[in-house]
């Protein structure tokens, strides 16, 4: 199993597919990454060399923000809107969809499973 970004990539899948698995990096980057190193579409993990395995991991790692400096990162930039105040960061704070979705019906995902109202029925 090939360890890249700190993430063990599954080795019976094709490598542009198996760079998905690191948080950062989807289809098109992994296009991109194994068409500048020049590894096939077709190759297998499992059918890389340590040197390709290696290129794939420093070109990463010098080109590309992934995993735990990603969160990090993403994290900051909510933790940021939330101390200014700012309406984007009131919602993160409360919890409600942040881009203008509707919440009257709606928004169960970030709202959380619904909770009755004592006192409602009649």
């Amino acid at each position: 199993m090939a360890r890249i970004a700190g993430v063990n990539i599954p080795t019976n899948k094709r490598v542009e597919i198996a760079l998905t698995y690191i948080h950062g990096i989807g289809r098109s980057k992994a296009r991109k990454i194994t068409e500048k190193l020049g590894i096939g579409p077709e190759k297998r993990v499992q059918d890389l060399t340590d040197q390709e395995v290696l290129h794939i991991r420093e070109s990463i790692d010098a080109d590309h923000n992934v995993e735990g400096d990603l969160r990090r990162e993403t994290a900051m930039n909510i933790k940021r809107l939330m101390d200014l105040a700012c309406y984007r960061g009131l919602r993160h704070r409360k919890g409600l969809p942040v881009r203008g979705q509707r919440t009257h019906i709606n928004a169960r995902t970030r709202k959380g499973k619904a909770k009755p109202i004592a006192g409602k029925k009649k």
